[in-house]
């Protein structure tokens, strides 16, 4: 199925979850911040959160520095 992630599309499997697709972006290891069809979805729904087609996604990583 596609959906649109950082306004990118992008082919994800049926039943992918937030979590999935944080893993495949190569993120799993950092705090990010996401956005579905304009609402964030809490980290604590990452693993149960299925995407479905047709969804905007905005993934948001923090980067330190000074």
């Amino acid at each position: 199925m596609r959906i649109h992630v950082n306004g990118e599309p992008r082919d994800v499997a049926e039943g992918t979850t937030v979590r999935a697709l944080i893993e495949a972006l190569g993120l799993a290891a950092v705090p990010v911040a996401v956005e579905r069809n304009e609402d964030i979805v809490p980290r604590a729904q990452h693993e149960t959160t299925s995407l479905h087609e047709g969804d905007a996604l905005e993934v948001v990583h923090f980067v330190g520095g000074g």
